[in-house]
This record gives C-alpha cells, structure tokens and sequence, in this order.
C-alpha cells in the first residue's frame, strides 16, 4: 500500500512539472512583446514587406492586439526623422527592432547594439556595416536582404528591346544600396556591347524631369530598387507611355504601379520571410549574431499587361530569363 502511494504521488510530481513546463514554454508567448519598426519612406514595395512582417509573425505565432504591439515610425525620406525615431524605439526598449530599408536599419544599428534588429529591404548588408558576413552577421543584426540578380533583369530587358543600342539607368545616387545595383547593371550592359547613359534624382519631385530627359535618348531604361523611383513609380509609368519607352525595374511592386516587367522580388513575401525569423528571435531560439541573414527564396517574372499593351508589346513574347 506504501509502496502504491509513492508511486502516485510520483505520478502527480510528475504531471505537475510537466504542466510547469507547457506553462513556461507558452509564457513566453503570452507575454506582450512589442517591436519598433522604422521604415525610411511610404511606398508599395516597402509597404508590402511591412504587411509580409506582420504575417510571417502570425505565423510564429506573434499577432497583432493579442501579445505583441508595433510602434511603427515613418520617416518620410528625411535623415533627421530617422534619427530622432530611432533614438525613440530604442530609448522605449522594444524587445525587437525592424530596420526597413537600408537607411532605417542603420539608423537603428547606430543606437543600440543590444537590442536584437531585423532588416528587410537591404541590398548589401555587409556593405552597409550591418554584418561582417551574410552567413554569421556577428552583431545584433539579421534579416533579408533584396538583392536581385541583375545581370538578369538586364538580360530581360534586352529580350525587350533587342536591338537596343543605348539603355538608361535611373536612380538616386545618395542611396548606396541603388548605387551598388547601378554599377552592377552598368556593367553588365557594358558586357552586352550596349551604351549606357546614367541619370539620377535626389528626390522625388526630379524624377518626372530626368524620366522624360533619359527616356529621349535610349531605348530602354531599367531603375534598381531604389527608395526614391519607387515612390514616383506612377509618375514614371505616365512618361514611359507617352515617349513608348520599356522600363524593367528591380522590384514587383514597381513593375504594378508603373513599370513594364521585372525578374524579382515580391516584396511581401521577402517580409513574411523576416517575420518568420524574427518570431524564433523574439522566442528566444535564434540570435541575430548567429542567424544568417537571408536572400528571396523565390523570385518570379512579373508583367504589367497594361503598360505592354500602352507601348505596344505583346505581353506573351516577355519571358523569364534562362
């Protein structure tokens, strides 16, 4: 009888620890977390990475008004907004910080080395100072980053427009990870035997005026992700109809709001993609010293159907390059 009693109070310590266990393991995400999200300026692709973010969460297991919070920023484009907002996102102590775009996730990397940060949006990382290596970041930065084949979206374009003899680039040259993608296409051009006549704007309200003057001189213009063309991408797609010019930009998002076609991001699900590492960082199980930061697990060849029928493009003779 002793020897029965024993064994079921074993039983019950048993039990009992177990279900400390499963309290402690779902604690964690009872808990209220909350994440800063610094985004450098309003348009579709970044606004779509943000949205992507918020599902990849979910799906980790974080959701928005249940137990976790954004304080989501906005800079608008202006060097001193992202400033005094990062300063503000790390002086409130998020647990977790979203850099979107380059410029946001250095501001955010120059306030705090303690605070894990996630980045979306970044072309080149390493370049950037974010991380000494893509595999092993060693600092408290990981995430995605947009960089994109470019000698294939060039190869795209010049399926396009295939006796072209001089191509345009358009982008601003005060953002470095633009001009990184500039001199990748440019040189790949160069490759091609097709002259390449640069243009760029600082801001946005250029962009109308260095669109008609380039599109006047070349046969075909390709723009990088770049934060500036994308946010007057509409504004492009009017002048690329009037003056019947092919423009492959680098993301999807472009390419729907004023472009002709693309080979690359869908920047909504290059978000998903960090909401999901950033729900194991928040968990506790990875950490951004570690976590490789990682590349768009798919890109696709996007078509604006109405843009090729503007210029007079059957829209089924653009295909994805080899």
């Amino acid at each position: 009888m002793k020897k029965k009693k024993i064994m079921t109070t074993l039983l019950v310590m048993s039990a009992a620890l177990l279900l400390a266990a499963c309290g402690n393991k779902e604690s964690k995400k009872d808990t209220q977390k909350t994440v800063g999200v610094l985004q450098i300026v309003q348009h579709p692709s970044l606004d779509a990475a943000y949205e992507g973010f918020k599902e990849g969460l979910k799906e980790g297991g974080y959701t928005e008004g249940k137990n976790v919070k954004f304080d989501y920023q906005n800079a608008q484009n202006n060097q001193d907004n992202l400033k005094s907002m990062s300063e503000k996102l790390v002086k409130e102590k998020a647990d977790l910080l979203l850099g979107i775009a380059t410029p946001s996730a250095q501001s955010l990397a120059n306030e705090t080395q303690d605070i894990p940060i996630v980045i979306t949006a970044v072309t080149d990382p390493v370049a950037a100072k974010l991380a000494k290596s893509l595999k092993k970041p060693g600092t408290n930065v990981t995430g995605t980053t947009d960089m994109v084949p470019i000698d294939k979206q060039i190869e795209l374009l010049l399926s396009i427009v295939k006796d072209a003899k001089t191509i345009g680039i358009m982008y601003n040259s005060g953002e470095a990870n633009s001009k990184i993608q500039a001199d990748l296409a440019e040189k790949a051009l160069k490759k091609a035997n097709v002259k390449v006549k640069v243009l760029t704007a600082n801001t946005t309200n250029d962009v109308q005026q260095v669109t008609t003057s380039l599109a006047k001189d070349v046969d075909g213009i390709y723009i990088p992700t770049d934060n500036t063309f994308a946010s007057a991408a509409a504004v492009i797609g009017e002048v690329a109809k009037q003056t019947k010019t092919p423009i492959v930009a680098g993301s999807v998002e472009q390419v729907e709001t004023g472009g002709l076609a693309t080979y690359g991001i869908d920047y909504k699900e290059l978000g998903k993609q960090t909401g999901l590492m950033a729900a194991k960082i928040l968990d506790g199980k990875e950490k951004p010293a570690t976590t490789a930061i990682e590349s768009a697990k798919n890109l696709k060849l996007v078509v604006n159907e109405d843009m090729a029928k503007a210029l007079g493009i059957d829209p089924a003779s653009i295909v994805a390059p080899k």
